[in-house]
């Protein structure tokens, strides 16, 4: 598919640039049916949609001239969601108009508005910019819109999501009513349909997205990993498919600052995007990934938008997207231009069914399967260095005669091992991902179109009367479990097993108990993150007044200890019981002494005064004094 009879200026920027095959919608835009009119168009991220409105205004604003006269108040004004996208439009459209002498000025938040004032004041042909700034400029009069005769809106749906309709309204409602409106979108919800209905005219509507997937050069996986596991599932991928650049998805601010530090720790060039970084951190974190400084980068949905990043081949979910268009959005970084892209999510066995139906809606095939393992990372390791180009091309005079100095010293299978060595010590180290026990594995995806599973079948029950009375033993002879025997411990809450019914369960120690509220509700799921434990893998819990202990099955106990005495901050802290009976000798005394509890929870001796609660003093004053509420006691008469 060549290239449509264009301006010859946008032709001969087009010819440098080595453009030859035009896509769908840049091939839909330039059509006779299409000239002069409203345009309605939908189509994918990454399709080359700026240079199919770029192509689409050329008639617009150049009018059969050879070039631009000189600059003015603008004719055309493109609307973009974000500051990297504004901004990128704006380097496109430079280049592509660069033969025609178009003056192209860009307005966008977190940049000098004065100085973007002045460029206004110098003339622009073309203005691009973002909805909040753009309304900025025109409330402020610094923006004059009345010689405007094309307006475009890229990437409409995204604005709508981010709350600009109002400021899109106002843009709209102040430009000129002849104006030309070209509307462009990734997906068309009705919102988006209102929009067009109200600001455009005998729109021609143009679609270019597959209705069967959802992206045709982006291949999608689905990993199942348990959620504790998230960040090392990351690192094997990163490690296994190396790509030259990748793009991990976290839903949080906080979630991308602790993932960029995890990475960074591990050995990943790795920068960070989110909202609170300004627009100088922003433009220097995207230049580390251009020039290959940084290859991972960490962002949210809203900081990711309009990032264009042309070695971009891996994006990863490491928290799952809220809906199916942000599923597509994120996707959309790779797989543009026609190049391959892969994309990742990341899906805890709770969450599975969510993931199924997302991918369901958004009309995309997932590859189901697990993590790469430490395994099979040094296996893709082993076949890379073999290949690696220190080994294939030939070296230099000077490489050659040093190599010749160290083969005087050393042997060839020394050279060879430090050669492995220096290879392996710039990568970072796989994680250890142990298989987890999922029951849908064999599963397939549910399908929501038609239903697979028939009726249930019912339980044939059979009277009490109608089982054999001679396989059970006559109710007197039955034995009775005896509660009396053993030793009686205090009020505790109980989980699983009672205290022994765990084989060989090794007993560990909690730092909370009755007096901070501590329940098996809470404690549970914070043991085993703590000690990346599953529910199967802790036996009983007991509460008691100053601390809790708990059983870990003795196969785990050896990774946990280690695990929790790594642990230095944090409130809940874990360690071994002071002996393995399950009872420690403070609960022991606790158990066989007389006195009131308060006085052997807080270590008071015999006749001590009676501990009090915070803020005893300030409402009932020193102990032994008189009340000091709204109505006092009166005081005993003598």
């Amino acid at each position: 598919m060549t290239f449509p009879t264009t301006h010859p200026a946008l032709s001969r920027a087009l010819s440098e640039r080595d453009y030859k095959d035009a896509t769908p919608v840049q091939m839909a835009v330039v059509t006779e049916e299409a000239e002069g009119r409203d345009l309605l168009v939908s189509a994918q991220t990454g399709s080359g949609k700026t240079i199919a409105f770029g192509l689409a205004l050329a008639d617009t604003i150049l009018e059969g001239a050879q070039s631009m006269g000189p600059a003015g108040d603008p004719l055309a004004l493109i609307i973009a969601p974000t500051r990297e996208l504004a901004m990128q439009v704006q380097r496109e459209l430079s280049w592509l108009y660069h033969y025609a002498g178009a003056r192209i000025v860009s307005c966008v938040g977190g940049m000098d508005a004065g100085a973007e004032r002045r460029e206004l004041a110098r003339g622009a042909h073309i203005v691009v910019g973002t909805p909040g700034r753009l309304r900025d400029h025109l409330e402020r009069r610094a923006l004059k819109v009345s010689a405007l005769k094309a307006a475009v809106l890229d990437e409409a749906d995204e604005m709508l999501d981010m709350g600009f309709r109002e400021d899109l309204q106002f843009i709209l409602e102040t430009t000129p009513a002849e104006r030309r409106t070209l509307l462009f979108s990734a997906t068309l919800p009705k919102a988006i349909v209102t929009l067009a209905q109200h600001y455009q005219k005998d729109a021609l509507r143009i679609a270019t997205r597959s209705d069967v997937a959802g992206h045709a050069d982006i291949e999608y996986r689905a990993i199942r990993i348990a959620g504790n596991k998230i960040e090392r599932a990351v690192v094997n991928l990163l490690r296994f498919m190396d790509p030259p650049s990748a793009l991990v998805f976290c839903n949080t601010r906080n979630a991308v600052r602790h993932m960029e530090a995890q990475l960074t720790e591990r050995g990943f060039a790795c920068v960070a995007l989110s909202g609170e970084l300004s627009q100088s951190e922003r433009n220097h974190a995207l230049q580390a990934l251009r020039d290959g400084r940084a290859r991972v980068c960490v962002a949210t949905d809203v900081a990711a938008r309009g990032i264009d990043l042309p070695s971009l081949s891996l994006v990863i979910h490491a928290d799952l997207p809220n809906d199916a268009q942000v599923l597509q959005h994120r996707s959309g970084r790779t797989g543009r231009a026609g190049k391959k892209g892969v994309s990742v999510l990341l899906v805890p066995p709770a969450r599975r069914r969510r993931a199924e139906e997302m991918l369901d809606r958004a009309r995309v095939q997932a590859t189901w399967g697990n993590a790469p393992s430490a395994d099979d990372i040094r296996k893709v390791d082993h076949e890379r260095l073999l290949k690696n180009p220190l080994l294939v091309e030939p070296g230099t005079e000077d490489d050659l005669a040093m190599a010749d100095e160290l083969l005087k010293s050393h042997g060839p299978r020394e050279l060879a091992a430090a050669f492995v060595k220096m290879y392996r010590a710039g990568l970072p180290a796989p994680e250890e991902i142990e298989d987890e026990p999922f029951q849908r594995d064999s599963r397939p995806p549910k399908d929501h179109k038609a239903r697979q599973n028939g009726p249930r079948e019912k339980h044939e029950f059979k009277p009490r009367e109608d089982r054999p009375r001679e396989d059970r033993a006559p109710r007197e002879e039955r034995p009775r479990p005896n509660r009396t025997e053993g030793p009686q411990h205090p009020r505790t809450h109980e989980r699983g097993a009672a205290p022994g019914q765990m084989e060989n369960g090794v007993w560990f120690r909690l730092n909370v108990g009755r007096e901070r509220n501590a329940d098996p509700k809470w404690l549970l799921p914070e043991i085993c993150r703590q000690g990346e434990l599953t529910k199967k893998d802790i036996g009983a819990i007991r509460v008691f007044e100053m601390e809790t202990l708990f059983q870990v099955a003795p196969e785990a106990a050896p990774k946990f200890t280690i695990l929790v005495s790594e642990r230095k901050k944090g409130g809940v802290r874990i360690s071994p019981a002071l002996d393995q009976t399950g009872e420690t000798t403070a609960h022991a005394r606790e158990v066989r002494d007389d006195r009131p509890r308060e006085k052997i929870a807080h270590g008071a001796a015999p006749g001590d005064t009676p501990p009090h609660k915070p803020g005893f003093k300030k409402k009932f004053g020193k102990p032994g004094g008189g009340y000091k509420g709204k109505n006092p006691r009166p005081k005993p008469q003598a």
